[in-house]
């Protein structure tokens, strides 16, 4: 709980491909987990809806911890140490898949005439 979910389904992708190309099919191809798959791994695209539940599940967890668990600044502080440049990766990843020339050109509408 608390964790954001995407790292773990690239890692499972990863450990899927070097094992059981069925599994990795059936991830690549699922209708609701193949789409943050796809977009990682073709373009290393992290969506802006999964970078805002990313980024306010690690704060939530760090003041969870910070204010109910922790009885000094040890925990906080090594919590601190992760989740700062682990949060600072995920929001600094593009957040859509970048446009070319040819989709630019194909999705434009043409004025009439």
């Amino acid at each position: 709980p608390g964790l954001p979910t995407t790292i773990f389904l690239i890692i499972a992708f990863w450990a899927f491909s070097k094992s059981s190309e069925k599994f990795q099919n059936w991830l690549w191809s699922h209708p609701t987990l193949g789409p943050p798959i796809r977009a990682w791994h073709i373009h290393r695209v992290i969506p802006v809806r999964a970078k805002l539940f990313a980024a306010a599940m690690m704060t939530f967890s760090f003041v969870y911890i910070a204010i109910f668990v922790a009885t000094d600044w040890f925990l906080p502080t090594v919590l601190a140490g992760g989740m700062i440049p682990a949060a600072i990766y995920v929001l600094t990843r593009a957040s859509a898949p970048p446009h070319t020339a040819a989709s630019n050109t194909a999705t434009r509408k043409e004025g009439p005439g």
